[in-house]
């Protein structure tokens, strides 16, 4: 691995790409053999910066993340992120699921660089590269002290999760709402119980995740949807989008927002080779509906979309803004749904 290869930052933040952000003797590697945690390897690092600005070229719509982890529990066979475990030396594939980057760090650096003078108090986003309460965070509860860090300086904040474990800092969720803008969101794609368990090995089950949306909603807590990724020829049928949309309306959702699976290179080999193993026949229509980059052709993003705004509509909940969350707050009756473009999110 590169460990040795990286020099420390000589700005204030980080820059998108975290590979400035440790050296060789800050990282710690701990392998666990308890169920949970069976054939990981975490690697424990104490991070130079934690506040990262987001490439102006990004289709992001907000300029800063926080990123507590590298490398992801939930394995999801089309996750984006797998690329920057490369940056490491480490593998994209098993290795992005399996090897753990963990900024021990992260809450009093996070503190530290909120107070600084040069930082103005800009929305930050977090769980937009790899989830911030995959099951690590169990172990390592960093969240809490993240968030506290916001909330004590006010400091607008967003979370997008796939997983359960944000049930746990509901009481700081609320603290940090009473002072600033907090959204948040939570990822469900498709509620194909077979499809979940070979796409997406390492999460909660769908329903799992809007059993979150549902006790949100029962806080008083908007939350949105960010019905992502629709997967091409597995999740797509109108039933499914149905299905899907249905059951998020059930949850309590302020807002859904379908979004389309796109394969940036790291994630495009780890999902093409998913593919050829589990679905050979879908191989040559991928290779057509993608054949001009990561993103699917807009026609088909277009027809996502509209489908699922119809549906949304029909069953009262309407799409949510360009990409964020929303607030934290009462849900909102949704009589008049939005119409939004296709919004190109990084997901985890």
């Amino acid at each position: 691995m590169r460990w040795e290869n990286l020099t420390v930052d000589s700005g204030e933040h980080g820059r998108a790409d975290d590979t400035a952000l440790f050296g060789a003797d800050a990282v710690v590697r701990r392998t666990f053999d308890t169920p949970e945690f069976a054939g990981m390897t975490f690697h424990e690092i104490r991070a130079r910066s934690i506040i990262n600005r987001v490439p102006g070229a990004s289709r992001m719509p907000f300029e800063w993340t926080v990123n507590p982890y590298r490398g992801c529990s939930h394995a999801c066979v089309y996750c984006f992120a797998r690329k920057t475990h490369s940056y490491l030396d480490l593998d994209t594939g098993i290795g992005f699921d399996t090897q753990i980057v963990v900024k021990v760090n992260a809450p009093e650096l996070l503190r530290h660089q909120l107070a600084s003078p040069r930082w103005q108090g800009e929305h930050i986003a977090m769980g937009t590269n790899v989830d911030c309460y995959q099951r690590a965070e169990g172990r390592y509860r960093l969240m809490p002290g993240i968030i506290a860090a916001l909330r004590d300086r006010a400091n607008p904040f967003s979370i997008l999760t796939k997983g359960t474990l944000i049930l746990r800092d509901l009481p700081l969720l609320r603290q940090a709402a009473e002072v600033t803008d907090v959204g948040i969101s939570v990822s469900v794609g498709f509620v194909d119980g077979e499809l979940w368990r070979t796409v997406e090995p390492g999460t909660p089950a769908p329903q799992r995740r809007l059993d979150v949306v549902r006790t949100l909603a029962g806080h008083g807590i908007g939350c949105g949807v960010l019905m992502a990724p629709v997967i091409p020829f597995l999740g797509d049928r109108p039933e499914q989008l149905r299905a899907t949309v249905r059951a998020i309306a059930a949850a309590g959702a302020t807002s859904v927002t379908p979004l389309t699976l796109h394969l940036r290179p790291g994630a495009r080999e780890w999902f093409m080779a998913w593919l050829h193993e589990h679905h050979p026949y879908l191989v040559p229509r991928y290779e057509r509906l993608y054949a001009a980059g990561a993103y699917a052709p807009k026609w088909y993003q277009r027809r996502i979309t509209r489908q699922v705004h119809e549906l949304a509509q029909e069953y009262g909940i309407g799409p949510a803004g360009p990409g964020l969350p929303r607030r934290i707050r009462p849900a909102e009756p949704a009589d008049t749904p939005r119409t939004t473009e296709p919004t190109q999110l990084s997901l985890m």
